[in-house]
């Protein structure tokens, strides 16, 4: 019998994209479950799913509490150095505490690349992340913040380079390997929602290739994480779906395709630049022992981290 995948305080809280003291807080409310080994906690791949199926149910609200909060902070002059950081991986669960210890209070909103910048352009948030691939250039994030910020000047930083690919079951029995066997009659796939960055990531290499994602099946099977995506195809409820290749390292029975390395960089409006808040941020993204936090996780590329790709 194949035994349940468990895992550990640090695992789960990076499949769900929260830091370890997030984790902590939601067991000591009784909003996800685990159990006991000697001292220490576990979570089995169904209480991670369970968590994420309540969280995606709320999220709606949680994101309108996020900008509700984020307005409030703008009507408060005692506090200008207030930001919300926009984006779902843990990279930027990390920065927020390393602001809130260097004394910037933040606040973390969770909704996808293109909702970020949409957020961003309404001053919804202060600082956007962005994975959008446009495929008729090849770039990344430039061309959606041009197209999503009109007439906005914007700072975008790169943060990190990660891979993404298909996750297919072990032993890739449908011998899947590219896009285009997405359309073949005996696959069916299990989707991101729309504005994600991996989404965008498919939606434009189908518009490539000609494919109308009503030619393949599941596509609009949606989940709002690479987590119950990858889940999904281990359980053989999809052959296939896309996400980065670090949720891939933490799910049994799943292999992972690579397909092309993304660049996941954040977004700042000109005229905050040189606020105290975003200057304390670009200065512990620059710091060695920043880029250490990720050095273990694997699924990170730090080379570049900090730099400036472009001035819009």
């Amino acid at each position: 019998m194949k035994k349940d995948p468990v895992f550990s305080s640090r695992e789960a809280a990076e499949m769900l994209h929260i830091s370890k003291s997030t984790l902590y807080e939601l067991t000591r409310r009784g909003e996800i479950n685990f159990y006991r080994v000697g001292r220490n906690i576990r979570f089995s791949e169904e209480d991670i799913e369970a968590y994420l199926l309540r969280s995606h149910n709320r999220q709606e609200s949680f994101v309108k509490k996020s900008f509700a909060e984020s307005n409030l902070m703008f009507s408060q002059a005692s506090e200008p150095d207030s930001i919300v950081l926009c984006g779902q991986d843990i990279i930027l669960d990390v920065l927020s505490n390393y602001m809130r210890l260097n004394g910037v209070p933040t606040l973390r909103s969770y909704i996808g690349s293109f909702e970020s910048l949409l957020s961003l352009y309404n001053d919804k948030v202060q600082v956007a992340s962005s994975h959008l691939w446009a495929g008729d250039t090849g770039e990344y994030n430039v061309p959606y913040v041009r197209r999503l910020l009109p007439g906005i000047p914007a700072v975008i930083v790169h943060l990190t380079d990660r891979m993404q690919g298909f996750y297919v079951a072990e032993g890739n029995p449908k011998n899947i390997s590219g896009f285009e066997d997405l359309k073949r009659d005996d696959v069916v796939m299990i989707n991101r929602e729309k504005g994600a960055g991996s989404r965008v990531l498919l939606d434009e290499h189908l518009r490539l290739l000609g494919i109308f994602g009503s030619e393949i099946a599941g596509y609009d099977n949606e989940t709002s994480s690479h987590l119950t995506i990858a889940s999904a195809v281990g359980r053989g409820e999809a052959d296939a779906g896309i996400g980065n290749e670090k949720i891939a390292r933490q799910v049994k029975g799943i292999e992972f395709i690579p397909l092309q390395k993304e660049s996941y960089d954040l977004v700042v409006k000109k005229e905050l630049w040189n606020s105290d808040a975003i200057q304390t941020m670009m200065k512990i993204i620059r710091t060695e022992e920043f880029r250490r936090e990720f050095s273990n996780i694997g699924g990170y590329d730090t080379a570049g981290m900090g730099e400036i790709v472009a001035e819009t």
